[in-house]
C-alpha cells in the first residue's frame, strides 16, 4: 500500500478512529500515490506531494483524461468532499486536508465559471525562505495543514477530517 495511506491509517489508529477502506487506485497519477478511499462513510481523494529540486515546496497533480484522451483538471462533480495531500520528507511529515469548496474557491478544481488546475504546489510550515507568492499560498494553505512530525493535534484533526 502507498506510504500516504499507511500514514493516514497510523494517524487514525492512534486516535482510535476507523481505518481507511475501499481504496481505489487512480492509475493515471500513480507516481503521486493517487487513490480514492473511504473513512467511515466519507470519501476522500489522496495524493502524495513530492519535493522538487528546482523550486521550494512540494508538488502534486490533479488531472484525468477527457473523452478525447486529453488531460484536464478534476471537476466539481467528480471531486469528493475532501482531498488529502500527504508530505513525507525525511523525519518531517504532515497532511493538507483541503475541502472541495476551498479547492473551487482557489480555482484548483473546475466549476461552471472556473477552469481549474492540473497541478498544485503545497508549502507546509516547515518550508521556509519562500518568495512572496509562495508565502501567500503557504498562508492560506496553513489552515488546512496538520503537522505529524512529532505529535497529532487532535482538535485540528477533528476539524479537518
Amino acid at each position: 500500500m502507498f506510504e500516504a495511506v499507511r500514514l493516514t491509517n497510523q494517524i487514525l489508529n492512534e486516535l482510535g478512529c476507523s481505518e481507511v477502506n475501499d481504496v481505489e487506485i487512480e492509475p493515471l497519477n500513480i507516481e503521486y500515490e493517487s487513490c480514492l478511499f473511504y473513512i467511515d462513510q466519507k470519501k476522500y481523494r489522496s495524493r502524495r506531494a513530492k519535493k522538487t529540486t528546482n523550486k521550494k515546496g512540494y508538488f502534486t497533480v490533479f488531472w484525468i483524461k477527457d473523452d478525447n484522451n486529453k488531460n484536464r483538471p478534476y471537476n466539481w462533480e467528480e471531486t469528493p468532499g475532501k482531498i488529502i495531500i500527504t508530505v513525507i520528507d525525511g523525519n518531517k511529515k504532515g497532511q493538507f486536508i483541503f475541502p472541495k469548496v476551498v479547492l473551487a474557491e482557489r480555482n484548483i478544481i473546475t466549476t461552471d465559471d472556473k477552469k481549474g488546475k492540473m497541478a498544485l504546489r503545497v508549502y507546509p510550515p516547515f518550508e521556509t525562505s519562500l518568495n512572496k507568492t509562495a508565502e501567500q499560498t503557504q498562508k492560506w494553505q496553513s489552515d488546512y495543514f496538520i503537522d505529524l512530525t512529532d505529535s497529532i493535534n487532535k482538535t485540528k484533526f477533528s476539524e479537518l477530517y
